[in-house]
């Protein structure tokens, strides 16, 4: 190599060398105090956020402080506009334009959003949440983000929660017990827990618009309503009211969300930083709007007002008076969403009454496809806790549920079990709907050496295949008896019979036990055909059933599946076939199926099996039982709106193991979980609602119901399953 050549390749080289380190440089430098990525110019995203609060308002100084945070964090690559007091129109149209792409970003009234999402009720349950904080900690929480999940569903990507502030009562009188409400016009929104709130008090609720709300009060046409600070004092509900009482009985939340189809076309970058920045802002907006709150009370004292905080005696007459509201609308709201809650505000008591209380776990599919059986099975638990803590609770405890949700997964199942177990305070765990889910539990109930208490799930090997000593306890159905006994139902009204089951081993254990029965009888299944979960077009599987020359169905799915075969059935006999009649396993009503097809069962021959029925009984137990659960879920609902009892069966299988439990821990006269469940096979007769049990367990024997308990049921014309030729 010349000389020349090796100073040219040494020039370039140090050159390389600056370039490299400049450019390593650039990445080793400390970052800058706001930690924000460095984003070019060029490319603005221009994204529009509309709310309808005025401009002065709380809400609004935050949401411009999300604008100018989102500006600075992206030097400018993101300008978000603030539209306030609905200049892009009022809260339902811009849900709409949100959902339709052509709104990105929004505040929205939770009690607004209920109309879409039902479940957004939960801010206004009545004196439901002990304190501001406890709330804020369900709101920021499991409980919050389960809320905000169900958003995806009308196309909006929900951030975090925002408020106007709680709501306290205004009238011309003192407000300080539920009874001073009795003969009032209360002026309420649209909101059926509301409406119920009031009338358990004895009020009337008048439905009026918020910005009629002052002149209705000054022309008396109502006495009296329930608002937030802010609103009470920026309509001057002050000047025609005499008196405020400070409640903070419900919450004025607002939902911070996005467009969903704006939001998928954002980087990824952007999009989290859209939500990290919406959830950052959440204790300025609501510690801005409690600096305001004592601004207003100042303005509302300036103006003669009475203002009456209430006392914590008066507090939990309020409460008392609420209590039965959570339990009415726990389906509407979510028996998920209230299950979480209960157990993390348990956590919010002091620990000396926490710790005093005897615990039983509950497991079961709280939002899936089993939500009314799991429902009805924790109403069960519920009422017999009740009877029994009104008793004086059990080794002078009470009794309380803590509720688990495992989505029909087995997996989430295990886990919620292994959970639940784990709290020394639990002194046995209930099952829930699904046999795939119980039979896993069952067994994890052997390693750990827990009382496993089943009311619903029958698949046989979820109490036979456990060695001793048994863990596990069944009061329902065991799919050893109950498929033959359907087979044998089957063939007293037709000769040729298809089977239609859930391809799971809950229907793998029913094909084995009626394929064998009908066999032995000399009537063998004409057709076996498998439905998988979630299948809700049986068209196909009608057909097929059709050509076989079968003359009746019997059927082992559940709802969503088993509506779909009546849908089907339906369609046949409008196209001028006869419907083949169906005998059921009660899987099918382990969801709202009435609601589904109740308006084409009357031309449809369904029968459902059952243990209970609530109808035509001469136990008086039954009648205190159906007062208690009036009581307790619906204590003012009108004759004509009753629609009790989600599932009979789930009901009565429940109270009757939750009183058992209690007779084997007073036998025990303790909580070891071993001793309890020696005590549970021993105990005496007990009469409950299914039966009067002699020895309802034994240790050979874990099954407290037998063939004999199992009967056929029809839906009479309101829905409820009554008994067929018994």
């Amino acid at each position: 190599m010349t000389q020349w050549k090796k100073l040219v390749l040494g020039v370039l080289f140090s050159v390389l060398s600056v370039v490299l380190v400049c450019w390593l440089a650039r990445f080793s430098l400390a970052p800058s105090s706001d930690n924000r990525k460095q984003y070019p110019a060029t490319a603005t995203i221009q994204l529009r956020f509309g709310h309808n609060s005025p401009v002065d308002s709380a809400l609004h100084v935050a949401a411009q402080r999300f604008a100018d945070d989102m500006a600075r964090k992206t030097n400018g690559k993101v300008q978000v506009t603030v539209y306030p007091f609905q200049e892009l129109g009022n809260d339902d149209q811009m849900v709409e334009m949100a959902r339709q792409g052509k709104l990105d970003i929004l505040l929205t009234p939770t009690a607004k959003m209920s109309v879409a999402i039902p479940a957004m009720q939960y801010a206004d349950l009545p004196f439901y949440f002990p304190s501001r904080e406890a709330l804020y900690h369900m709101l920021d929480g499991e409980p919050g983000r389960l809320l905000l999940e169900k958003l995806h569903t009308i196309g909006l990507q929900g951030i975090a929660f925002w408020e106007n502030g709680f709501k306290h009562f205004t009238a011309n009188r003192p407000i300080h017990d539920p009874d001073d409400f009795k003969g009032l016009k209360i002026r309420t929104m649209k909101s059926r827990i509301i409406m119920d709130h009031y009338e358990a008090m004895g009020a009337t609720p008048v439905l009026i618009d918020f910005h009629a709300t002052r002149q209705a009060l000054a022309d008396k046409v109502v006495d009296g309503e329930e608002n937030p600070l802010v609103a009470i004092a920026g309509m001057k509900f002050y000047q025609v009211q005499s008196h405020l009482t400070l409640s903070n009985h419900g919450y004025l939340g607002y939902v911070l969300s996005t467009s969903t189809k704006v939001f998928q076309n954002l980087p990824p970058d952007i999009r989290s930083l859209l939500v990290a920045t919406g959830r950052e802002l959440v204790p300025f907006e609501r510690a801005e709007t409690q600096r305001r709150e004592q601004q207003f009370l100042e303005t509302i004292r300036q103006a003669g007002v009475t203002i009456h905080s209430l006392t914590e005696v008066e507090r939990r007459q309020f409460t008392q008076n609420a209590a039965h509201i959570v339990r009415q609308f726990e389906s509407i709201i979510g028996s998920d969403i209230l299950s979480k809650t209960e157990e993390s505000l348990r956590f919010e008591q002091p620990i000396e009454t926490s710790n005093n209380d005897i615990v039983v776990g509950f497991d079961s599919d709280l939002s899936s496809i089993g939500i009314r059986a799991s429902l009805s099975i924790k109403q069960g638990a519920l009422l017999a806790m009740e009877e029994i803590n009104r008793s004086g609770g059990v080794l002078g405890k009470k009794l309380v549920l803590i509720s688990r949700d495992n989505r029909a997964m087995p997996s989430s199942g295990l886990k919620n079990f292994q959970d639940l177990a784990s709290n020394p305070q639990v002194v046995a765990i209930l099952g829930g709907t699904f046999s795939s889910v119980s039979e896993l539990q069952s067994m994890e109930a052997q390693r750990l050496g827990i009382p496993y208490l089943v009311p619903w799930a029958a698949a046989a090997s979820i109490v036979e295949d456990c060695p001793p000593p048994n863990f596990t306890f069944r009061v329902s159905a065991n799919d050893r008896l109950a498929g033959p006994f359907l087979a044998g139902s089957a063939i007293k009204r037709f000769d040729k019979v298809a089977l239609v089951l859930e391809n799971s081993s809950w229907g793998r254990g029913n094909f084995d036990a009626m394929g064998s029965f009908l066999n032995q009888v000399g009537h063998p299944p004409v057709q076996v055909i498998w439905m998988n979960r979630g299948e809700n077009d049986a068209t196909s599987i009608l057909r097929q059933v059709r050509t076989s020359g079968a003359q009746g169905i019997i059927l082992a799915a559940n709802t969503r599946e088993g509506a779909g075969l009546i849908k089907a059935m339906l369609q046949d006999k409008l196209n001028g076939q006869t419907p083949l009649p169906i005998i059921s396993h009660w899987g099918i009503v382990s969801g709202d199926l009435w609601h589904q097809v109740g308006d084409v069962l009357p031309g449809i021959d369904l029968q459902v099996l059952q243990t209970f029925s609530f109808a035509n009984t001469t136990n008086p137990q039954t009648h205190r039982v159906l007062d208690l659960y009036k009581e307790m879920f619906y204590p003012h609902e009108r004759e004509t709106e009753k629609d009790f009892l989600p599932s009979p069966v789930g009901i009565a299988h429940t109270y009757d193991l939750v009183h058992l439990l209690a007779l084997a821990i007073a036998k025990a006269g303790n909580t070891v979980r071993r001793d309890v469940r020696d005590a549970l096979e021993h105990l005496d007769g007990y009469r409950g609602l299914v039966k009067h049990y002699l020895h309802p367990f034994t240790p050979e024997h874990h099954d407290a119901l037998d063939v004999g308990d199992y009967f056929l049921t029809r839906f009479n014309q309101n829905g409820h399953l009554v008994a067929v030729d018994r």
